[in-house]
């Protein structure tokens, strides 16, 4: 949705996020996220280079830094990012008047489950643990501007780049 999202609203630029988990295939350092080791990561947060960071899974630090979204401004765009509930909240909370939060939710636990399952980049272990965070984090969700249930991913993108084009007017 994050893809179809940027490709229909021009004026959005992607904020790559900060991590310290391990790549995955394909993906690379300063494209799809900036990838830290934990040392490096937990200095970044002693020198408060972040909007917001969370440890999102054992051990896995995920953030915003303040740079990237700086680097977007400075661009004349609107930041994009793809975070965590925590993440989310933290941003709505420093920007209230320049931000929305949009909580996209699958339409049920078991279909989350299914996809994480055809994505097929998960053990049993981490599964597991994705889909007890998603639990958690649906009880965030009335916290949110906007819930968008991605059931039909083309009647959800629309409903995604209406919502944006609203807040950006």
């Amino acid at each position: 949705m994050v893809k179809r999202l940027l490709e229909r609203c021009p004026q959005l630029a992607f904020s790559i996020s900060a991590c310290t988990r391990s790549p995955r295939p394909g993906e690379v350092h300063g494209k799809d996220y900036h990838f830290y080791t934990e040392q490096e990561f937990k200095q970044l947060i002693e020198q408060d280079a972040f909007v917001e960071w969370e440890m999102v899974y054992t051990g896995k630090y995920y953030g915003t830094l303040k740079t990237e979204v700086q680097r977007i401004w400075n661009e004349g765009n609107a930041p994009l990012v793809d975070i965590d509930v925590m993440g989310a909240i933290a941003i709505q909370e420093k920007y209230p008047d320049n931000s929305i939060s949009i909580f996209i939710k699958a339409p049920s636990i078991e279909e989350l489950r299914k996809r994480l399952i055809k994505r097929g980049t998960e053990t049993p272990e981490t599964l597991e643990e994705r889909i007890a965070k998603a639990e958690y984090e649906l009880t965030f969700a009335p916290q949110f501007n906007k819930i968008i249930v991605n059931d039909d991913l083309e009647a959800a993108t629309d409903e995604l780049v209406a919502t944006v084009n609203s807040f950006l007017v």
